[in-house]
C-alpha cells in the first residue's frame, strides 16, 4: 500500500474518533456545569480537548455558549466536531478506492447530516440531541468498517488511527479531571468529587459498565484502574494499546518488516499488562499520564515515519 493511502486511512479514523470524543467532552462539561456553577469546568474541557490556546486567541473570556460553539462548529478550531468530520471526509475521498461503498457512504452521509445540523449555534435545549446524533453517526461508520471491510492492511491502518486517538483522549480526560477540575485536594473523596468522577465515566461511556463491575462503589482509584488497566473496557488505555499492538503485529506479518513503532507499542503494552493502579498512584497519576501521552505521541510519529505517510 502507498504511504499516502495508509496515512489517509489512519487520519480519517483519527478524526472520526476525535469528533465523537469532543462530543463526549462537551456532554461532560454540560453535566458538570449543573453540579458546579462558575465556569471552571469549561476551562478544563478546553484543556482536555487541547483547544484552550486556540480559544483564548479568539475570545477574551470563557463563556459556556462560546466554548460549546467553538468545540462543535467553529472553523477556526481544527479539532471542532465539524472540522474533524470535514477532515475525515476529505481523507476518505483521497482513499475512496480502498474503502467499501458502505464505509464511504457512511462517512459522506455523516458529514452532510452534521453540516446541516451544525449550520447554526446549538441552543442548550437541543444540545443533548445533537451530541447523541454525533455519537450515533460515529458508531455507524465504525459498524460499516467492521461489517464490510476485509481484514487486511486497510483495516489495520484504520484501527490504528481509531485506537491511538482513543488512548490519547482517555488519558487526557483522566489527567485534566484530577489536576484541573477538582478545586482543591481537600475535596478528594467528597460528594462533589464523586459526582465529577461519575461525569467523567459518562464521558467515556463507562458509567453502567463500571457500576456492573464495582457495585456502584465510586472511588477515584477504582475509576482510574477501570480507565487505565481494565482490558474489558473498550476505552481503557490497556484495551486501546492491546489493539494497537495487534494491528501493528498484523502489518509486520503482512509486510514482513519490523519498525521502531513495533518496539514502542510492545513496550507500552507491556507496561500496561504488568502495571497496577496502586503503583501509579504512589508514583503520581499526573506523572504517569503525562508520560503516557508523550509516548503515544511518539508512537504516532513513528507510525507516520515508518510507513511513509508523507511519501
Amino acid at each position: 500500500m502507498l504511504g499516502k493511502t495508509a496515512g489517509g486511512l489512519f487520519w480519517m479514523f483519527r478524526y472520526l474518533e476525535r469528533s465523537e470524543n469532543t462530543a463526549r467532552l462537551i456532554e461532560a462539561g454540560f453535566r458538570i456545569a449543573l453540579t458546579r456553577p462558575g465556569g471552571g469546568e469549561w476551562q478544563s474541557v478546553l484543556q482536555t480537548a487541547a483547544a484552550r490556546s486556540a480559544y483564548e486567541a479568539k475570545y477574551e473570556q470563557v463563556d459556556a455558549a462560546q466554548v460549546v460553539d467553538f468545540l462543535l462548529r467553529d472553523k477556526d478550531n481544527p479539532s471542532s466536531v465539524l472540522s474533524s468530520i470535514a477532515t475525515a471526509r476529505q481523507n476518505a475521498r483521497l482513499v475512496r478506492t480502498a474503502l467499501t461503498r458502505e464505509v464511504w457512504e457512511a462517512v459522506n452521509d455523516t458529514y452532510m447530516l452534521l453540516k446541516t445540523r451544525l449550520a447554526r449555534p446549538v441552543p442548550d435545549r437541543d444540545l443533548p440531541e445533537v451530541l447523541a446524533l454525533i455519537r450515533q453517526q460515529s458508531a455507524l461508520v465504525r459498524g460499516t468498517l467492521h461489517g464490510s471491510m476485509l481484514r487486511n492492511d486497510v483495516f489495520d491502518f484504520s484501527r490504528l488511527g481509531t485506537f491511538l486517538e482513543r488512548a490519547d483522549n482517555t488519558a487526557r480526560i483522566l489527567d485534566v479531571k484530577y489536576y484541573v477540575l477538582l478545586p482543591s485536594v481537600t475535596q478528594v473523596g467528597s460528594s462533589l468529587d464523586n459526582v465529577q468522577w461519575e461525569t467523567i465515566l459518562r464521558s467515556v461511556a463507562g458509567m453502567r459498565s463500571y457500576n456492573w463491575l464495582h457495585k456502584g462503589q465510586i472511588t477515584p482509584m477504582g475509576i482510574a484502574d477501570f480507565l487505565i488497566f481494565d482490558p474489558r473496557m473498550p476505552r481503557s488505555l490497556k484495551f486501546a494499546m492491546s489493539k494497537i499492538r495487534t494491528n501493528l503485529d498484523m502489518l509486520e506479518r503482512e509486510y514482513a518488516d519490523r519498525h521502531a513503532c513495533h518496539e514502542t507499542a510492545e513496550r507500552l503494552d507491556r507496561q500496561l499488562q504488568t502495571g497496577t493502579v496502586e503503583a501509579v498512584f504512589e508514583d503520581g497519576l499526573h506523572e504517569f499520564l503525562t508520560s503516557f501521552l508523550s509516548e503515544t505521541a511518539q508512537l504516532g510519529s513513528e507510525i507516520e515515519a515508518n510507513y511513509r505517510f508523507h511519501g
